[in-house]
């Protein structure tokens, strides 16, 4: 069975062989583990043959990067939105946005021309390439992108984007649907183009470790209209959706569904995501991705990662609707054989009977 036919099952809340497997390794942890076995000219997607691959577009502001600072441990520089980034050379870390070009609604109206849909927001040569070793090697290949709150936000920052949706909700509205309408109009354009998807998979952080950054009302006014808008727009063109959202997201879960979603990804355990409770829940109506609690990959007690994957994955993977990544991205306290032994769990609790 290919990667493709494994994963469309599972969306389609139907049992295949066995479960696929995707995950994210770190950089520093990939650094780490080139130096415990994992062979220095492979990547670990082929090693432990992930299942999927992925192409999307530019659908950035386009500034011209440049560096600002540099010295033996950080960088700063100036993004594609013109945001400041700091970004630890030796570690991995969430990026620190220090500035940026749109702070206010006049400067927004500067510059909001800059995401104006156009062809070469799309690079074919690379996208073709891609979907041709997808087919090749049987792997799902998606179109990806990202929008809603999570996209904003790197662009005009948390704080400032949380007090204007009470402060100036038409203005935050009109780049909610800029943003969304942006990745409809690049996913609509490649497959016009010729590029053939298997599906999307879309991100829009919208957590942390307590609760949801907003309130569902608040989900409701902007974030539902652009996720309704963009999962329409990609089951009118056959496609399901995956949708990662980090932290606690649960409150919001009737709202993704409601909108369409077909998958929700990654199910942080530190966050409250419970997978075996979300899935007696919801697993009818959505399927899940992740929920694999990395803590548990780099304990020294090997039966901790083992009951973790036994009891988790012998619940998600009944009725099909579930693939496995872990509960966010692999960080580098997980050495390279804790990480094969994971693997080898989830062949072994990931089969079906």
């Amino acid at each position: 069975m290919t990667s493709k036919e494994r994963i469309d099952l599972a969306l389609n809340h139907k049992e295949a062989d066995r479960i696929a497997i995707q995950d994210g390794p770190w950089g520093t942890t990939i650094r780490r583990w080139h130096t415990e076995g994992l062979p220095e000219d492979t990547n670990p997607a082929d090693y432990f043959g992930y299942e999927m691959a992925a192409v999307g577009a530019n659908l950035s502001m386009r500034i011209p990067s440049e560096t600002i600072e540099e010295t033996e441990t950080y960088t700063i520089v100036r993004g594609a939105d013109g945001q400041i980034i700091k970004n630890w050379k030796h570690q991995t870390s969430t990026p620190a946005y220090q500035d940026f070009m749109v702070k206010t609604r006049d400067d927004w109206d500067e510059h909001k021309h800059r995401l104006a849909w156009s062809a070469d927001r799309i690079d074919l040569e690379t996208a073709r390439n891609v979907q041709k070793d997808a087919r090749e090697t049987g792997k799902w290949f998606y179109f990806s992108g990202a929008f809603g709150y999570d996209r904003i936000q790197a662009m005009i920052g948390s704080e400032r984007l949380l007090m204007a949706m009470v402060e100036d909700p038409v203005w935050i509205q009109e780049i909610f649907d800029i943003s969304s309408q942006l990745l409809c109009t690049a996913l609509e354009e490649m497959i016009g183009q010729g590029i053939q998807f298997d599906g999307c998979f879309a991100y829009d952080d919208m957590g942390y470790r307590n609760a949801s950054l907003f309130s569902p009302a608040m989900f409701d006014q902007f974030e539902f209209p652009n996720h309704k808008r963009f999962y329409d727009c990609a089951k009118g063109l056959g496609l399901k959706c995956i949708l990662h959202s980090c932290g606690c997201v649960k409150a919001l879960i009737p709202g993704l569904i409601t909108a369409g979603l077909t998958c929700l990804q990654p199910l942080e355990v530190k966050a409250g995501m419970d997978l075996i409770e979300l899935k007696k829940q919801y697993g009818d109506a959505l399927c899940f991705m992740g929920g694999i609690d990395v803590r548990k990959m780099a304990d020294p007690d090997p039966g901790a990662i083992e009951e973790e994957i036994r009891t988790k994955i012998t619940c998600a993977k009944q009725g099909g609707g579930y693939i496995y990544f872990s509960d966010h991205s692999v960080p580098d306290n997980v050495s390279f054989q804790q990480y094969k032994r994971v693997i080898e769990l989830v062949h072994q609790y990931g089969a079906y009977q």
